[in-house]
């Protein structure tokens, strides 16, 4: 199993999206998950490192060049997506990666706190 690291570049991103208004909170994360060709478009668009920034888990023995690298995604690449914070918080529970359970955990607690709930 990858020994994932929290990505902190990413957590930052998703925090700005936040405070910016960008995020969904209504569509469940299985319609809004980018399909691989979306993963590829961003890939071409920004390179690996702006892909990376959708992730909050970086594989450090992972070649760089690879979207094998980065795990546990928050958004489609546009803005974050409340139900990709929960299923990445639960996979990341259940697989023991504790700390990025609780990158989730925090950025979820952010957004609701940002969206008044």
């Amino acid at each position: 199993m990858p020994n994932y690291r929290v990505n902190k570049d990413a957590v930052a991103k998703a925090r700005e999206l936040i405070d910016s208004g960008q995020y969904d909170d209504s569509t469940e994360w299985s319609d809004a998950a980018p399909s691989a060709d979306d993963e590829n478009a961003e890939v071409e668009k920004n390179g690996y490192e702006g892909y990376g920034l959708w992730h909050l888990a970086v594989d450090p023995e992972a070649s760089e060049e690879t979207k094998g690298r980065y795990a546990f995604p928050y958004g489609d690449f546009t803005k974050v997506n409340r139900a990709a914070l929960i299923h990445a918080k639960q996979r990341a529970a259940q697989n023991d990666h504790d700390e990025i359970e609780k990158a989730a955990d925090q950025l979820l607690q952010y957004l609701d706190e940002k969206r008044g709930s």
